[in-house]
């Protein structure tokens, strides 16, 4: 499918029960998220529907839930016959997901390292250490000056770039309190703390990154079959020792949402589709650019609609 990208949600978008009535109707749903448990060592279609929540929303299972999540839905997809799209991209962990639907990585080999990921990630920064927040409305030179002017021995960066006027900042829970202050000294009146301890995309997951680096060649990788647009650096990588190595730098990085939006609109996409549970890619996406041609898939009502608009 010319001009299509697909997009693959990252944490924040689990929750209980998610793809039930997409289970329903295609029985590969929950036949995915079996495939995938293999590999993470864990009953993620049990925990995805059943819970707990608390348990869901931890990292090194949300993680690989959100993986089979995914894949779940660019299995139905393809059941039903439906074109391919050109591109593939994926935010933050969705990454992983995207290079699995690009069939870079198997499934099973995937999940086992996205698990290794949210342990690495947790492990680096302690209960209480770290903090992200959401920063609405502001421009995002103010938030990067605050952020350097208020980090010295304890840090503060920009972690996403989720669309114009919302940053996602992430670092030491003392120095994101610093720059909440100052935030609001400048007349930002809306910053939301969330509702995460391991502050993601940012220097204290460098830790984390060398471990991911070492668990990476464990598997086997392939190059693409459909191009990935990464969030390192907004760009389309062709051989695996890159591809590897922005996955690894992502860690530490900030998330380009904007940016690979941006690249793949440039790119000649103009149709683009959630592919997973929520809708929070495509709010994002039609902040950043209203003339795509945006569509969620995580229900069959949207499965359809997406088909006959792009049939």
């Amino acid at each position: 499918m010319s001009s299509t990208a697909f997009l693959f949600p990252g944490q924040g978008s689990q929750s209980v029960g998610m793809l039930a009535a997409l289970s329903d109707e295609f029985p590969v749903v929950r036949q995915t998220f079996v495939d995938a448990s293999d590999g993470a060592g864990i009953d993620l279609w049990h925990l995805s529907q059943g819970g707990p929540e608390e348990m869901l929303n931890r990292t090194e299972y949300t993680q690989p839930a959100l993986l089979a999540a995914g894949i779940a839905v660019w299995r139905v997809w393809q059941e039903l016959a439906a074109p391919t799209p050109s591109h593939l991209c994926g935010h933050s962990l969705g990454e992983y997901t995207a290079l699995v639907a690009g069939d870079a990585l198997k499934l099973g080999d995937a999940a086992h390292l996205v698990r290794i990921r949210g342990q690495a990630m947790q492990a680096s920064a302690p209960a209480g250490v770290g903090a992200m927040a959401a920063v609405i409305g502001a421009d995002d030179a103010l938030v990067e000056s605050i952020c350097r002017e208020v980090s010295g021995d304890h840090v503060v960066v920009p972690a996403n770039y989720n669309s114009p006027g919302q940053i996602v900042i992430g670092g030491h829970a003392v120095a994101i309190d610093a720059a909440i202050a100052k935030l609001a000294e400048n007349g930002v009146r809306k910053v939301v703390k969330l509702a995460v301890s391991v502050p993601s995309h940012t220097p204290l997951m460098r830790e984390a990154a060398n471990r991911l680096a070492e668990a990476m060649g464990a598997y086997e990788w392939r190059e693409p079959q459909i191009p990935v647009m990464q969030n390192v650096d907004a760009s389309v990588h062709a051989t695996v020792a890159d591809i590897r190595a922005a996955l690894v730098r992502q860690l530490y990085l900030p998330v380009q949402w904007t940016g690979c939006v941006q690249a793949l609109a440039g790119a000649g996409v103009k149709k683009m589709a959630e592919c997973g549970p929520g809708k929070v890619l495509a709010g994002l996406v039609r902040r950043i650019d209203r003339s795509i041609d945006m569509h969620a898939l995580g229900t069959p009502a949207e499965l359809e609609a997406a088909r006959e608009a792009w049939s």
